[in-house]
């Protein structure tokens, strides 16, 4: 049985030593070779492929599956590493069941699709463990790149133009690379410090240069990045978060959602997190599944995630939801938070307003619920933070909050692109659509430093 679980407040160490490494582990263990020949043979290789039509990086997914049933699995990672060099994170990460899983005609007929993205995981893997490099950069075009985060946009542009022949130096405020991949992922969908591998793996192509604890807007400038390289890409996602309105809501244990998944996932040591034994999440999206499953598996024993629609409006998956369900998690919807209840300044409840729908508006009913909380966490949304760009708004066009790109990611500033959540229509925390972005933008880049992509 749990040791203290039944404590009130806040507290760390709520289970069994032994507890968080198996409540951590693996989400979707990889599969073995027979397994891998098993499913890859389940595959129609459909000649209009629609798995590969909802694959945001657009891989080959019929082609690299046949790789594998044909005992290729190293062929099978080429095929995925051209379209998406992040693939092995992807793979791990991705809501397939809402893209290639979904389109598959096998999902179709039977309700149960191939399964792509362990398929996917298990080339990757196998690529990445005997560090089999399938690129070799071109010879030297003289042209300097400055990249701004080392997320899944920022190293899969890098990537590409190294590998064209360019030289890349990649600045990121944090501590360590991967952006989304490194502190916005829950802990048990990516183990084994696999995003730092991944980033060694990715930039052992050579030309890339990583400085960290570098900020743009206080130890780097737009400007002056503009006028020292011949390009520079902007792909430093979100850095603020959404306020929740609501009165009361800076009280001692109202926490932001991602802010916690950070903390999780460089945690050393995941008993010495403190964890409340009632936590409300507020929120509908993948980031509320994440902290709300993780609040459970360190511990938590009631956990609510509040959200302002119906199940058919959140953004999270069918599969995340019922992965959040199957944990113990309680979602409720048709709720929108009002008030933070407090005393002596720490969070003890949170008061909500029922909602519903009129002539397409979202309004309160007036009837209000008090659920009890010792902590609360906003997962409401993320917003970009522009004061990084300096006053560079004035040759930089916003829109809607963040930087207007055109479809090759070309910024209104010359010599800027920019691609992943800090441009407008960004997916948000899909990291196959930020390296689709990162990618493409990359194309561009070299398009334009060289004559017709040639040297």
């Amino acid at each position: 049985m749990a040791i203290g679980l039944f404590r009130d407040g806040v507290q760390p160490g709520r289970l069994e030593p032994t507890r968080y490494a198996d409540n951590f582990s693996d989400l979707h263990p990889p599969l073995d070779d027979h397994e891998a020949l098993v499913e890859a043979d389940r595959c129609y290789f459909c000649y209009d492929a629609p798995c590969m039509q909802a694959c945001p990086t657009s891989i080959d997914i019929p082609m690299f599956i046949r790789q594998i049933a044909t005992g290729n699995p190293l062929g099978s990672a080429k095929t995925i590493f051209d379209q998406n060099i992040l693939g092995g994170m992807c793979a791990r990460v991705c809501p397939t069941e809402t893209l290639c899983e979904e389109a598959c005609v096998r999902e179709t007929a039977e309700g149960k699709p191939v399964q792509i993205g362990r398929l996917q995981r298990y080339a990757t893997d196998e690529a990445m463990q005997q560090n089999k490099q399938f690129y070799q950069r071109a010879p030297g075009t003289g042209r300097k790149i400055a990249v701004v985060g080392a997320g899944p946009a920022g190293l899969a542009a890098a990537h590409r133009l190294a590998v064209k022949g360019h030289d890349v130096t990649i600045f990121e405020a944090r501590p360590k690379s991967g952006g989304l991949n490194e502190y916005g992922i829950a802990a048990y969908k990516s183990t084994d410090n696999f995003a730092q591998a991944e980033v060694d793996y990715v930039t052992s192509v050579g030309g890339i240069e990583i400085k960290h604890g570098v900020a743009l807007g206080s130890d780097v400038h737009l400007s002056q990045l503009a006028a020292d390289f011949d390009a520079v890409f902007l792909g430093m996602g979100l850095g603020g978060v959404n306020a929740l309105h609501a009165d009361g809501e800076h009280a001692d244990g109202v926490l932001d959602a991602v802010d916690f998944i950070a903390e999780i996932r460089q945690a050393q040591d995941l008993s010495t997190l403190p964890i409340g034994r009632r936590v409300v999440v507020i929120g509908g999206g993948m980031t509320a599944i994440d902290v709300a499953v993780q609040s459970k598996l360190l511990g938590a024993e009631d956990v609510t995630i509040c959200y302002r629609r119906g199940q058919e409006d959140m953004n999270a998956s069918e599969f995340e939801q019922d992965l959040a369900t199957a944990k113990g998690v309680v979602i409720r919807h048709w709720l929108q938070p009002k008030r933070v209840l407090s005393e002596a300044g720490k969070v003890t409840g949170i008061e909500l307003e029922y909602t519903t729908m009129v002539d397409g508006r979202l309004v309160g009913t007036g009837e209000k619920l008090e659920l009890p909380a010792d902590q609360v966490f906003k997962a409401i949304g993320q917003k970009f933070d522009a004061s990084g760009l300096n006053g560079s708004g004035t040759a930089l066009l916003l829109e809607q909050g963040r930087i207007k790109v055109d479809e090759e990611g070309r910024t209104s500033m010359s010599k800027v692109w920019a691609g992943g959540d800090c441009v407008v229509d960004a997916r948000e925390d899909l990291t196959v659509s930020a390296v689709a972005a990162g990618r493409d933008a990359a194309e561009s880049i070299h398009r334009s430093l060289t004559s017709n992509g040639r040297a």
